[in-house]
């Protein structure tokens, strides 16, 4: 059998910038039609759920999903590093498209039981775990090292993009054709970003050999490496706790928080609207910030310094007296947010060894989508016990301890981008 050839980047090719590079818009194309597909999906799944079963039911077949996903996480990081995050990403991609176009043609022709919803739940948690870290890889193997800043950013505006696109997309396609449509726009859009990811030229980096060379390896040592890789690196260090930490403090109030505070201040749905659109705004404008300039000077102690300032507006969210005051705060909150995750991003890859990025970056994608929301129960009890003012301030505080740690790291405060 002949084998496939893979396109990849000339060492000795000066990359061009990354938002007129046509290679990393492919990319971001991918990325943008996954996420709404994503979006498409999730709607689907929980409308044909509770058509299905009842509420409960419904939420125990969206809760499945996000399982696998946490606990294989990890792993998905191992598999990514040893055997190139192209590889990965594209059979992960490829089997969420067949598994959902499958579901799509069984709606079509019959009505299964909550079984089959579970079970498609399952399967796309556990491919989740692998596509996640991998696609968060190839970032380094398509553009220099000087461009990751301004990749960070347009993958933050392909983010808001795809927030805004894919609830009313798979609103539109349930409302014309029924689940069944749904799911099938959903494949249709892992399709597209499948065809996307296979004209992605990658490169090499220093220490693919030795991801290689270890492909034969026990699986629980390479995590354990991975994990040593990221102590013994004091930046990667330092970076893992802030991103987390801040995470740990601000997930809360920006996903249960404010639909509490809109619920307590009568401002209804409209005003919960405006208030995570201005959010969204203010993330938009920093990834447009990012997309534009580039470059980041400084960019350990300025990431320090928006976590702080995030952390400020977080609390500050609790206490504004009127619905334009919160939506003011709420922009500012996504400047700060889109910022410093951005910042996070950016300096996890050019600071990573290239044999670990698969693994470190599912570390850190293990504390914002497997840790985090564990929080927003206890933020939710907290606030029907204690209010909202001190349970926000609590919540700030941790993100603040975030900042400080970053700041009293001499390797974190002094890390730079490459120029």
């Amino acid at each position: 059998m002949q084998a496939t050839r893979i396109p990849t980047i000339s060492a000795t090719t000066a990359p061009r910038p990354a938002h007129r590079d046509g290679n990393v818009l492919r990319w971001l194309a991918a990325f943008a039609a996954s996420l709404i597909g994503d979006s498409v999906y999730f709607l689907a799944l929980s409308w044909a759920a509770t058509r299905t079963g009842s509420a409960a039911q419904a939420g125990l077949v969206l809760a499945v999903s996000s399982v696998p996903r946490a606990a294989l996480m990890l792993g998905g990081g191992v598999v990514a590093d040893r055997f190139g995050p192209r590889r990965v990403v594209i059979g992960s991609d490829a089997t969420r498209c067949v598994v959902i176009l499958a579901m799509a043609g069984l709606l079509a022709v019959a009505t299964p039981g909550l079984w089959a919803l579970v079970v498609v739940a399952l399967v796309f948690g556990a491919v989740d775990a692998l596509f996640m870290p991998a696609v968060s890889a190839l970032p380094p193997r398509i553009t220099g090292p000087d461009q990751l800043a301004r990749v960070q950013g347009m993958k933050g505006l392909a983010t808001r993009v795809a927030t805004v696109a894919g609830a009313p997309l798979g609103g539109v396609a349930m409302a014309v054709g029924g689940e069944a449509a749904a799911f099938g726009v959903a494949g249709a859009l892992f399709a597209v970003s499948l065809v996307l990811l296979a004209a992605v030229r990658v490169g090499p980096l220093p220490g693919d050999d030795r991801a290689e060379a270890k492909a034969k390896g026990i699986a629980w040592r390479d995590l354990v490496d991975g994990l040593r890789h990221i102590r013994r690196n004091r930046v990667l260090a330092a970076l893992v706790v802030v991103g987390a930490v801040g995470e740990l403090g601000l997930g809360g109030p920006l996903n249960i928080g404010v639909t509490l505070l809109v619920s307590e201040r009568g401002w209804g749905a409209s005003g919960l609207g405006w208030i995570v659109g201005g959010f969204g705004a203010g993330a938009g404008a920093a990834s447009l910030l990012l997309t534009v300039r580039g470059r980041v000077p400084r960019a350990g102690l300025v990431l320090s310094c928006s976590l702080a300032l995030g952390a400020v507006a977080a609390a500050a969210l609790a206490y504004v007296p009127s619905l334009p005051a919160a939506v003011g705060v709420g922009a500012v909150l996504g400047v700060v947010a889109g910022f410093s995750g951005a910042l996070v991003g950016a300096l996890l890859q050019t600071t990573a060894d290239a044999a670990y990025l698969g693994r470190v970056g599912s570390v850190m994608t293990l504390f914002t989508v497997g840790v985090a929301p564990l929080t927003y129960p206890l933020m939710g009890a907290g606030i029907a016990v204690w209010g909202l003012e001190p349970v926000f301030t609590v919540s700030a505080a941790v993100s603040v301890l975030a900042a400080a740690y970053g700041l009293a790291s001499p390797a974190l405060r002094r890390a730079e981008l490459p120029r």
